[in-house]
């Protein structure tokens, strides 16, 4: 059975990550999640004075980033987690800290052309389920299937809230609703690789599905590019 290149994209908190590893899973493919990147060299950035009260010092870090080492590591329960320079470092790259912070840098063009790079070595044998937001139209503009995920602020700010609270981050909803309206601005305005929908991506809007009937119809699609039926 031939492999292909599944290009995950949309929204943040459209459960981008989550379907993608249910997908991999499922295929036997390598999952890749984008994101934890761009949250492991924001995380690097705060412990590294690049970030201060409002300010992101850019040059500072565009210096520092060929210190940051980044590589996936499987657990004993099968998930890929995050390593910065060795250290795992999963539990902290999803705080909302973090997440203020990792669409201002993700605009550095210099961060994401390291990113990019280590992104399509990662995918150069195919067999891959990479999520973030410009997979499809950046990474991997080839991909067979192209996926775009969207779900309205409220509903993403929701699951989003619902995550930290049963993480014991205290938040407010309000909190986390601005952080995902201001991310999304930043995400789609943004002059290098802004997130938008590919030409030749399927658009799902998950607001009123569940995770069962999204993964379903997703791996259906996945099927049928492997077959060559599409």
């Amino acid at each position: 059975m031939r492999k292909i290149t599944i290009a995950i994209d949309g929204y943040s908190s459209t459960g981008k990550s989550t379907v993608a590893r249910q997908l991999a899973d499922w295929l036997e493919y390598v999952y890749i999640d984008s994101g934890a990147m761009y949250r492991a060299v924001t995380l690097f950035a705060m412990r590294k004075g690049c970030i201060s009260g409002n300010n992101l010092k850019k040059k500072k870090l565009i210096k520092k980033l060929p210190k940051i080492s980044l590589e996936f590591r499987t657990n004993s329960d099968g998930k890929a987690e995050m390593y910065l320079n060795g250290i795992n470092v999963e539990n902290e790259i999803r705080t909302l800290e973090v997440s203020e912070w990792v669409s201002p840098v993700a605009t550095i063009p210099e961060v994401r052309r390291k990113l990019v790079a280590l992104q399509q070595g990662m995918g150069t044998k195919k067999g891959v389920v990479m999520d973030g937001r410009d997979i499809g139209t950046v990474v991997f503009p080839d991909a067979e299937l192209k996926i775009f995920m969207n779900a309205t602020a409220e509903e993403r700010a929701g699951r989003r809230y619902k995550e930290l609270i049963a993480k014991g981050d205290m938040v407010t909803f309000e909190e986390v609703l601005e952080n995902v309206t201001r991310r999304d601005y930043i995400d789609s305005n943004r002059d290098d690789s802004p997130l938008m929908k590919a030409v030749d991506a399927i658009e799902i809007n998950n607001s009123e599905m569940n995770l069962e009937d999204q993964f379903h119809i997703i791996l259906q699609l996945a099927k049928d590019r492997i077959a060559g039926r599409v």
